[in-house]
């Protein structure tokens, strides 16, 4: 089935349908779960490879109503899953409250905003597969010590493993874009709840960033509470989530003290 792709919301479409199979086998089903929902499809170039696997129910997730008529048309069977919505106003409560994967081709725009979205439900996305751009793909994957690593990389490393899988060139999309795309995968690990306060966590990563070149001792000033730590001479980027939530205890401990 040949489908046709189009440019909306910045994103850029990929035409590369063997780049489409291999981020959609890259779905594994981690933790048993059985539905899928691909956020932005688009014209269905990624969402015919999804169709062929019969383990999932396949859902699609679209802002664009032309996308979303295009869809009605070209995929009869999909059409009672075709959700036109903002995926970053829905209520996800709405569409399942089972584990379901995800999976998607996000717009360079909007892809961190989607990430804090699967933070928010975290107990419910056991796999996220995406492809974005490359320097964020990077970012996110990351491990500690790196300069790409940064404050999505420590949030989403709290709760998910990631691994960088592929890149994919700009020729591969319509229309082109300037950047170069990554796909990775996240699989969510065993971490149920922070052994710290979460709010507290997420606040001392994000202003640890904020100054990344400067040392934890200063960086964490607008946090305002004076506490010691042998970490507060090192830089946010040198840090990993155990150690930033050892931070987080001790700013607690100070704060009651």
């Amino acid at each position: 089935m040949k489908v046709k792709a189009k440019k909306h919301l910045g994103q850029h479409f990929l035409r590369d349908l063997h780049a489409c199979e291999r981020i959609a086998d890259l779905l594994s089903g981690y933790q048993d779960y059985r539905t899928v929902l691909e956020i932005g499809p688009g014209m269905g170039v990624l969402t015919q490879f999804l169709l062929r696997k019969p383990q999932f129910e396949v859902h699609v997730v679209e802002i664009d109503r032309e996308s979303v008529d295009y869809l009605h048309e070209h995929f009869p069977d999909l059409s009672p899953r075709v959700h036109n919505y903002d995926f970053l106003r829905w209520d996800l409560q709405t569409f399942s409250t089972e584990s379901f994967g995800l999976i998607g081709n996000f717009p360079y725009n909007i892809s961190s905003q989607i990430f804090f979205r699967v933070l928010e439900y975290r107990n419910q996305i056991p796999e996220v597969v995406c492809m974005l751009q490359k320097e964020v793909a990077q970012r996110i994957a990351s491990p500690p010590g790196s300069r790409d690593y940064g404050i999505l990389s420590v949030l989403l490393q709290a709760f998910y493993d990631i691994k960088y899988h592929f890149t994919v060139p700009p020729g591969a999309f319509d229309p082109p874009p300037k950047v170069q795309s990554g796909v990775i995968r996240l699989q969510r690990n065993a971490v149920t709840q922070l052994d710290c306060d979460e709010k507290l966590f997420f606040n001392v990563v994000k202003t640890a960033f904020n100054q990344r070149r400067k040392t934890l001792r200063n960086a964490l000033k607008p946090i305002g509470v004076i506490f010691d730590h042998p970490l507060l001479e090192k830089r946010a980027e040198q840090l990993g989530v155990a150690e930033f939530v050892d931070i987080t205890q001790t700013i607690e401990r100070a704060k009651k003290a």
